[in-house]
């Protein structure tokens, strides 16, 4: 006890896509990243986590079922089909419109996968295409300090870990890069889509050349993601992407039938002994 390696950190927790009913059921960013935290700390088994809270800045209006690809708008509907078709054995030809390429996409997904994944899908690209489709969007840019500020909450702190899951890989990446005097002495990225091609890389800010890096205030990246992580491409990991990744463990199996959630990750014994808990 005593050394830095057991140190309590200050966690940091950044959730992914399908977040909003934090919001819903608090009525505040302040209580819903409250709530948010309380579930993390319970499914790292009882480590504080203070959740960096952005879901509702991405929130835009009354949402149709997470089904209805239809719904999607064209931004979207280009990112789940340029998603899909790095997922299937062989690339697509492209016919007919966006919509129905995008619905094509879907359908494959469902006999593919199921509808409880082709749900994801669409709440995911949905998510993800408010995010991405403006560089300096005012929806991108809040959602990137409510993240910086969650992780500059804990600079008094001799040990910052911050846990980054789905999406929340993609908003602390660009906040880590956008505040380079953030100092974290652990990123920990889950099922992260940051170096899928056509769809995330490409939009990240800093754009990246033919490669991207390690933000410059993180002194260790650590990437881990499940072996059927669809959210996870390229399934390689992202050391083919960014330099300074210093480990990466692309087969893990968090559970039976979830390939993805937050819950399964952070229960996962493999994902808190590459946290140190």
């Amino acid at each position: 006890m005593g050394t830095y390696e057991h140190v309590l950190p200050y966690l940091v927790g950044v959730h992914g896509v399908r977040n909003y009913s934090y919001f819903r059921r608090t009525g505040s960013a302040a209580e819903a990243a409250a709530s948010a935290g309380r579930d993390w700390t319970c499914w790292l088994g009882g480590t504080p986590v203070t959740v960096g809270y952005y879901a509702h800045h991405l929130r835009r209006g009354a949402h149709q079922g997470a089904d209805d690809v239809d719904t999607l708008d064209d931004f979207a509907a280009g990112l789940l089909i340029d998603w899909v078709d790095r997922l299937r054995p062989a690339p697509q030809t492209a016919q007919g419109d966006r919509t129905a390429r995008a619905r094509a996409a879907a359908d494959w997904l469902t006999r593919r996968y199921g509808r409880t994944v082709r749900a994801f899908a669409t709440t995911f690209v949905r998510e993800v295409g408010v995010y991405l489709k403006s560089p300096g969007g005012k929806r991108r840019l809040a959602a990137r300090n409510a993240v910086g500020a969650a992780i500059a909450a804990g600079s008094g702190h001799e040990r910052v870990v911050v846990v980054a899951h789905s999406l929340g890989s993609v908003v602390t990446y660009e906040a880590l890069w956008a505040a380079p005097e953030l100092r974290v002495d652990l990123l920990v990225t889950l099922g992260s889509p940051l170096g899928m091609p056509g769809v995330v890389f490409d939009r990240l800010d800093p754009p990246p050349d033919d490669r991207g890096a390690r933000p410059p205030g993180v002194r260790r990246w650590v990437n881990l993601s499940d072996v059927g992580d669809l959210v996870a491409v390229p399934r390689t990991g992202l050391g083919g992407s960014f330099d300074g990744v210093d480990a990466e463990v692309t087969d893990l199996r968090i559970a039976g039938w979830d390939f993805h959630t937050a819950q399964s990750y952070l229960r996962c014994p493999d994902v808190t002994r590459h946290l140190g808990l």
